[in-house]
């Protein structure tokens, strides 16, 4: 099997011009197949807060109205996909901009208002009805690997945005983390497919304060361990958790790191690798 990198990047390196510059640099220089994927930033909420639109947050996720759909849209799937694919066109990487339309390459569902139970102190609160709004779900069969094979075969290098559809005319605003584990997965039957997410933090630290206490391997039956001993806290734990599902669903290893030390990962010394 030939090998494909998938490798997510968010707002840490979105917003930051000389950050992206050399983020694009390093992803051009990568050996094989890739496909990124990117959320947006700032500068959706910057342009919502400039029209009178305000963020809306529920627990550290977006709410998604008509209003900030059609902002999300504009910014993810127009502004930064296409000034990325740009910079990607200058440096001699063949790149194709998508969405989850184009092409029919991620089919979602809209999320439903779900009941969210708080804890016992939440008064009022317990119980209270969430409507996430224009948010996309997905499942097994959301990613057309198809579609991303037939673009990886033609030499083309797909970066996809955090913009989905239902199939049904309905744009959705799905999560970009989300959507690269699930490429990851639906490739890894054509691929022998590694996935990276780069983030702030140089990978799975000992010491949230040394960065230079990176844990380098971490075999899933060791997870349930780092969490006890409070190696793995906090935020880190749902991304190891989506880390190791999509090892236990057929990708063969990911990664997580720090944006600018992408060039280690052809020496096998960036951040920290998660193994079956």
């Amino acid at each position: 099997m030939k090998q494909l990198t998938i490798i997510k990047i968010g707002g840490n390196v979105i917003d930051n011009s000389e950050n992206l510059h050399q983020f694009l640099l390093d992803f051009t220089a990568l050996p094989g197949d890739k496909i990124l994927v990117h959320g947006g930033g700032k500068i959706a909420t910057e342009l919502g807060e400039s029209l009178g639109i305000e963020a809306k947050m529920v627990e550290g996720r977006r709410i998604t109205d008509i209003e900030t759909l059609r902002i999300v849209t504009m910014v993810y799937a127009g502004l930064i996909n296409k000034n990325m694919v740009a910079q990607l066109q200058a440096k001699g990487s063949n790149a194709i901009g998508l969405s989850g339309a184009d092409g029919n390459v991620i089919k979602a569902k809209k999320r439903p208002v779900s009941t969210k139970t708080y804890g016992a102190d939440a008064g009022p609160m317990a119980g209270a009805l969430i409507d996430y709004g224009f948010v996309g779900d997905l499942d097994e069969n959301s990613v057309s690997s198809t579609t991303l094979d037939s673009l990886l075969k033609a030499g083309l290098v797909p970066v996809l945005c955090a913009i989905t559809h239902d199939g049904a005319t309905q744009l959705l605003n799905t999560n970009a983390d989300t959507i690269a584990s699930s490429v990851a997965v639906a490739m890894s039957a054509l691929y022998e497919t590694r996935l990276v997410y780069c983030f702030e933090k140089k990978g799975v630290l000992k010491d949230v304060n040394d960065n230079g206490s990176v844990v380098r391997e971490i075999k899933a039956d060791e997870f349930e361990g780092l969490k006890a001993d409070g190696t793995v806290q906090g935020g880190m734990i749902p991304k190891l958790h989506n880390a190791f599902e999509a090892i236990k669903k057929g990708v063969s290893a990911v990664y997580i790191g720090k944006a600018d030390e992408l060039s280690e990962l052809a020496e096998g010394t960036f951040g920290t690798k998660m193994l079956k």
